[in-house]
């Protein structure tokens, strides 16, 4: 064998092995690269909460066939903060953007009696999933009609400020209140939709929600849905029942015949007996505020001046009208969401539902099972079963 073909041979076989190492380095790179991707996309989606991409009306449900689209719900999350919120605002958006709307991305509405600062505008926007606007609240819908005399406003808050009643003083709550109960859902940028999940600073949800209670709340026909119950404070609402009671002497028609009566009275209507859902968690239909049951009912509430001479709040508000006007079947407690609104929380009651949420609440510090909760009058007025501790 001449030196000319052993020498071609080796260059060949040098030739190979060049060629190998070269592929062998690009595509050890490459993979390289697309696992940082990977741990960057799964990074976005546990602290931002979406896929890096746009959201849309649609998105591969991981538990639908594959490449079968998944259309949400009409909803939107719904949160009325100030620019000092902001941060403790953000605790509360991770911990839902983490626990459930990573997964469905629905839309975030924010509103503000002043204009939100570009600040909370960008910080807002880069970790929420779903579609973000921001809105300033009119004038009319946060300020005194030209019906309250303030003069005695000012004197029912003085008189409960020497009661020592939480926020006996505050203007700007009795405005809050007012807004929550009557105009959020009247704003333009809700027209466009049914549900929304009301959100909080400084709330924080502890199980995973691995299914979409939006379309939870359609496919069941649930109007009203709730974590917490509570009784609220007699001074801030002395007149809200005979007030009720006078609007129902002519408006008796739009009393469900199947009501959640006995979850508000213990004599069939005659007293309040101060229960109701607390709102600063609420997932509702906004069908049943833009009804005419409740639309009557909240303008006649109105005009009596009880959010303004006294301190009606939107919870009692929206408790009553529930339980008087919706049937009880429409009216759900989500007794699978861990979910914290200082001082209180709700935690699963069984060892199962926490497993199945990965729930990081303590049952010890379950609030329904306390004296001052209103979860067993509930289940009484439902006549359903108490969930069972374990």
């Amino acid at each position: 064998m001449s030196r000319g073909i052993i020498r071609s041979g080796r260059m060949a076989i040098l030739l190979l092995v060049v060629i190998f190492i070269i592929y062998e380095f690009s595509y050890g790179h490459s993979l390289a690269i697309l696992s940082e991707s990977d741990s960057f996309k799964y990074f976005r989606q546990r602290i931002k909460g979406d896929s890096g991409s746009p959201a849309t009306n649609q998105y591969t449900d991981m538990t639908s066939p594959i490449g079968k689209p998944y259309e949400r719900a009409n909803a939107t999350f719904v949160t009325l903060a100030r620019n000092s919120d902001l941060y403790a605002l953000l605790d509360s958006i991770q911990s839902v953007e983490d626990r459930f709307n990573r997964k469905f991305h629905y839309d975030w509405i924010f509103f503000n009696d002043e204009e939100f600062d570009a600040k909370f505008k960008e910080v807002i926007g880069d970790v929420v999933s779903g579609s973000v606007s921001f809105h300033t609240i009119p004038k009319e819908f946060w300020g005194y009609p030209d019906w309250i005399d303030q003069e005695k406003a000012a004197a029912g808050r003085k008189e409960m400020q020497e009661k020592g009643i939480i926020y006996a003083e505050s203007e700007s709550y009795r405005h809050m209140c007012r807004f929550e109960s009557g105009f959020f859902w009247r704003h333009p940028a809700m027209n466009k939709y049914r549900y929304y999940w009301r959100v909080e600073p400084d709330v924080k949800y502890f199980c995973d929600i691995d299914y979409d209670i939006f379309k939870f709340m359609e496919d069941k026909n649930i109007k009203y849905g709730f974590t917490i119950s509570l009784y609220e404070f007699v001074e801030t609402i002395r007149t809200l029942w005979d007030t009720t009671k006078k609007f129902l002497e002519t408006h008796s028609e739009y009393v469900a015949k199947n009501n959640l009566l006995n979850f508000i009275s213990e004599d069939k209507g005659e007293s309040y007996n101060l229960c109701h859902f607390w709102s600063n968690f609420e997932i509702a239909d906004m069908d049943f505020w833009r009804g005419e049951a409740y639309t009557k009912y909240f303008t006649y509430l109105d005009k009596a001046g009880g959010f303004f001479y006294e301190r009606w709040g939107d919870a009692p508000v929206h408790s009553i009208a529930a339980s008087l006007f919706l049937d009880k079947s429409e009216i759900h407690h989500f007794e699978d969401i861990g979910y914290r609104h200082g001082p209180y929380t709700s935690c699963p009651s069984s060892l199962s539902m926490r497993k199945k949420g990965h729930c990081t609440c303590n049952p010890d510090h379950n609030f329904s099972w306390d004296g001052y909760s209103c979860f067993k009058q509930y289940y009484r007025a439902q006549e359903q079963t108490l969930p069972k501790i374990s």
